[in-house]
This record gives structure tokens, C-alpha cells and sequence, in this order.
């Protein structure tokens, strides 16, 4: 975790494996910058393609409702309908009612998870990833990734799967990713029969299928996050699972055997996610207040409809003028900001209230400041200008839930004014200070006091991840309901 140079970016990537869930980091030069959470009851649904069945059309909202087997129907707009024909344009073959009737099936993939009471978001615009290509079997133009800026290179690879494309006699298009700059005509070739054999594979199950069928599902999170982030600036992989780590290391040798001796098995005693900061980063993150090196502070407010960043100065005074100060603490500001959108994943309308600024110069600093620290960001943002008063408005786009929302649930004792860990996040944290406990003090009795909420949970739904757990420990792990405990609060005692 060491950075022997500011100007080199280092990225490691953490994957944490514990009963019943799955988290993955990343890490720039040992700062967090994003975290993914994956549980075994609640998968992302992000990329699954279904036969979905339409419930209603809407014609004055020109969307559709369609089911596909979650618990609430989906939302599919008319924008987000593939056009198979070049000659399907404006007029009466853009109108929903032209495409779907109540009863139709559909083939659809999910671009959006279900969110608080709105579900999914579809699009029948097909794009299935490997490594280095995304294939789109209904859209047949080749694009490059726009953060392959060399034109020669874009050239060639735009040249290269046209010729592969006419060769392998593939129908569709493709789309160069990033991490496949430089890559070869036989890794592009590979990459291009690999999805061409899982196109199809659906399309022949689609055939036959029922209405509501999950016809293609994504990696899990473990091997999604190798194939998504692999590149050159990866120094390392730590997984402390040696099952998952097997997985992790079998999928490197076949699809990205030059990263494999770089895919390490964590094996220390002190918990991987704490020994690496990430534990306190994440609970930081539920926090609305961010501190500032240079003194200052935000406050990040998440509502229903939208997002509010405040800045300010807290106890920096400064050495100069107070133009010097408002300037440092707005640049500091907007860097902290970008990093805190994708830590926390937040999305749609955000509002920032710097500090006010006297000259135009200033807020440009401050506005370009912003708009760079934003460019690494892997969801698509789109930055407003800076009003009189120091507003900016800006997009970012959402395909999940914000972490705060992963992790907390509103509060019942405050009228949902606040938030606290749900009982399954709590058990989930029971379960890896029992396992260190075990691990560092050798405990072979322990008791838990914990609020009856969390126990019943570890009674009831999560009863075999706690077998799991007492297993894997060799303990044995008694139980005690304490009914004045608050709900994230409880206690391990060594009998």
C-alpha cells in the first residue's frame, strides 16, 4: 500500500469474502475510491438479460411495464428500444404502441437496478461484455472506448473487428473497452467467438422459454471486478477467501494469464478490509459530514430528489486574504466532492454550494478543478456551469443503489430523518468481529448480546451463515436478546 511517487497511480483491489456476502474495493494509491457489495440473497440484477413479458403499455408515457420475475415489473421507455433497421426513424415506428401489446414477450436487459419503490430500468439495446469487447447483436456499429484517445490505435482496432466481424460471420456490433488498447487481432478474435457462442446460447433458450426467465446472468462480483479492472495500473489483488481466490485465479490464467502472479490469497490475521483502512472508510461514508485536510468540511445531504454538497471553511483561516482561502478550500473541495460521488454512488441531480468567489477566474479554477477529478469516474457525469451565488448543478448517472441505501435504512424513531444499519448489516458485522475474536484471542465460548431484531435474524433467515460461522470458528456461540440494545449495537463476551 505503499506510494513511492505521487505522480504514479497505484490500484489494488480488495476483495473481502464473508458468510453470505461479498465486498470488492478499489484502491488509488491506498485511498478508497469505490466499493461494490454483493449478497447471496440479493444479487445485482445490472446486466441479466430476461424474456420479459409486457404487463401494460403506456402511451401518454410512451414506456412499457413488463415482468420479469422481480418484485416489482420494470420500466422500459420507447428511447431504450434496439432499432433493427436503419429504416426505422421518426414517425409512427418510435411510438411504444407500434412495438408492444399487453402479453408480448420481449428480450431485455436490465440497465438499472430496482431503487427504493421504482423498478428496474430496461433496454431491449443488447450489450453483452467480455474482457475487451462488448457485443451488441441488434446494433451494428463498432465503437471504441472515448478513453482510447490515440487515433491511430482507434483506427486499427475499428479496422481489426470489422475484418474479424466479416470473417467470423458475426452480425451486430462491438464496442472497443478501454483495457482493450494495444490488445492484438487474436485476443480481439477470441474475445469475438467467446460472445458470439453466449449470444448464441441465448438466443436458442430464448426459443423455448417461458415468459419471466433469466436467460443470461452476470459474473459474481468477485471475477466481475477482474474482468472489469484489470489493466496495467493493477499492482495487486488480495482476496482473503481461498475458495474465491482459486475462482479469481482460474479465471486470470485463462482470460488475462499476464496478471495471475499479481492475484495474491490474504492470509494475515488482522481482517483484510481493516488492515487496509477500508472498514473506517466505509463507515465514514455514511456520514454526511466530510472533513477537509486544510480545516474545512462537507456536509452531503441525500434526498429523494437529489443530492446537496455544501462547502465550508470550518477552522482554516489562512495565511493571506480571505480570496486565497475561499479559493484553496473550493479547489480542496471539489476534488474531495468527485471522490465522495463514486465512494458513496451517488446519483441524479447533485447540487454543490461552494463558497462564494469574487473573481471569474476563480470559479473557473474551481468548475475545471471539478470537472478533471470527475473525468476518472466510471459513470457518466455531465457538469453545469457556476452560477453568481457558487452553484453548480451537475448529473451523474445511476445504475444502484447509493451505499447509504445498501447499507441503512431509514430510521422509524426519527420519522425517517436519519438512518441506521439494517439488522442484516449488523449480523454481517457480528460475524466478522466473531471471526477475529476467535482468531486473535483463541475464544471457544463466546456469547452474543445483541438487540432481538438482529437475534431473531440470526436465528431465522440468516440461521446457516451463523452455522457457517460457528464452524468455521470452532466455537460455540450462545445467544442473548437484550431488549434495550439500539439495533447496530451489540456485545461479544468470552464465556
Amino acid at each position: 500500500m505503499t506510494v513511492t511517487s505521487t505522480d504514479t497511480l497505484q490500484i489494488e483491489i480488495l476483495v473481502d469474502v464473508s458468510a453470505g456476502e461479498t465486498r470488492a474495493a478499489q484502491l488509488e494509491n491506498g485511498i478508497l475510491q469505490d466499493i461494490h457489495i454483493q449478497r447471496e440473497d440479493a444479487h445485482s440484477v445490472v446486466g441479466n438479460i430476461y424474456l420479459g413479458k409486457v404487463q401494460r403499455v403506456l402511451a401518454g408515457m410512451q414506456a412499457a411495464f413488463v415482468d420479469i420475475g422481480l418484485e416489482r415489473s420494470a420500466f422500459l421507455q420507447v428511447s431504450d428500444i434496439a432499432r433493427r433497421s436503419t429504416s426505422e426513424g421518426a414517425g409512427e415506428t418510435t411510438r411504444i404502441q407500434h412495438h408492444f401489446d399487453a402479453g408480448d414477450t420481449v428480450l431485455v436487459q436490465v440497465t438499472r437496478e430496482p431503487m427504493g419503490n421504482k423498478g428496474a430500468r430496461l433496454t431491449t439495446e443488447l450489450a453483452i461484455p467480455s474482457r475487451f469487447l462488448v457485443y451488441m447483436p441488434y446494433t451494428p456499429r463498432i465503437g471504441v472506448s472515448a478513453r482510447i484517445e490515440d487515433d491511430a490505435e482507434r483506427e486499427r482496432l475499428i479496422r481489426s473487428i470489422e475484418s474479424m466481424r466479416r470473417e467470423l460471420d458475426m452480425e451486430g456490433g462491438f464496442v472497443v473497452r478501454t483495457i482493450g488498447e494495444g490488445m492484438d487481432a487474436a485476443a480481439l478474435a477470441a474475445d469475438m467467438r467467446f460472445l458470439g457462442t453466449i449470444w448464441r446460447n441465448i438466443h436458442t433458450r430464448a426459443q423455448n422459454a417461458p415468459a419471466e426467465t433469466l436467460l443470461y446472468g452476470d459474473l459474481p462480483l468477485s471475477t466481475r471486478m477482474l474482468r472489469d479492472l484489470l489493466k496495467p495500473g493493477v499492482t495487486t489483488v488480495h482476496i482473503d477467501c481461498k475458495h474465491a481466490w482459486q475462482e479469481m485465479h482460474d479465471f486470470s490464467q485463462r482470460f488475462a494469464p499476464e496478471f495471475t502472479e499479481r492475484i495474491l490469497q490474504y492470509d494475515h490475521s488482522t481482517p483484510l478490509f481493516d488492515r487496509y483502512g477500508v472498514e473506517d472508510a466505509i463507515n465514514r461514508a455514511l456520514q454526511p459530514r466530510v472533513p477537509l485536510k486544510s480545516g474545512g468540511f462537507l456536509i452531503i445531504e441525500q434526498t429523494e430528489a437529489m443530492v446537496t454538497v455544501d462547502v465550508n471553511t470550518g477552522g482554516f483561516v489562512g495565511t493571506r486574504s480571505l480570496e486565497e482561502t475561499v479559493l484553496r478550500t473550493n479547489v480542496e473541495a471539489a476534488r474531495t466532492i468527485a471522490r465522495q460521488l463514486r465512494l458513496r454512488n451517488l446519483g441524479g441531480i447533485i447540487v454543490i454550494d461552494f463558497i462564494d468567489m469574487v473573481t471569474e477566474a476563480d470559479r473557473n479554477q474551481v468548475l475545471g478543478t471539478l470537472t478533471d477529478s470527475l473525468r476518472p469516474d466510471p459513470a457518466r457525469t455531465r457538469v453545469g456551469t457556476m452560477s453568481p451565488l457558487g452553484l453548480v448543478e451537475l448529473t451523474r448517472k445511476r445504475t444502484r443503489d447509493s451505499l447509504q441505501h445498501q447499507l441503512c435504512e431509514p430510521c422509524e424513531s426519527c420519522s425517517g430523518r436519519g438512518y441506521l444499519k439494517t439488522c442484516e448489516t449488523v449480523c454481517f458485522d457480528l460475524f466478522r468481529e466473531l471471526t477475529a475474536m476467535a482468531e486473535k484471542q483463541g475464544a471457544q465460548n463466546l456469547m452474543v448480546l445483541a438487540a432481538p431484531d438482529v437475534i431473531g435474524l440470526l436465528l431465522d433467515e440468516l440461521a446457516e451463515h451463523f452455522r457457517r460461522i460457528c464452524t468455521a470458528t470452532g466455537c460455540d456461540i450462545q445467544l442473548q436478546a437484550e431488549s434495550l440494545y439500539a439495533q447496530e449495537h451489540f456485545d461479544l463476551v468470552i464465556l
